[in-house]
């Protein structure tokens, strides 16, 4: 089924990065996303499991421009 949908293949551990960037992309803090991933050290969860994604990206981008506009 995966290479018939040409899909990339997904661990479970990968399903968990995942879902730690997508809570950081909607809004949820750090600290939201280290104790949903029951993580001891924040550290953890900033250098591994958040990733910057390219919509992260494009929103940082248009704050940028709006601030120049000003």
């Amino acid at each position: 089924m995966i290479a018939k949908n040409k899909l990339h293949r997904i661990t479970i551990h990968g399903f968990r990065h995942s879902h730690a960037s997508i809570l950081f992309e909607a809004g949820a803090s750090i600290k939201e996303v280290q104790a949903r991933l029951g993580h001891k050290e924040i550290q953890t969860t900033m250098n591994i499991y958040t990733h910057v994604t390219k919509t992260a990206k494009e929103k940082t981008a248009e704050t940028f421009k709006k601030y120049m506009e000003l």
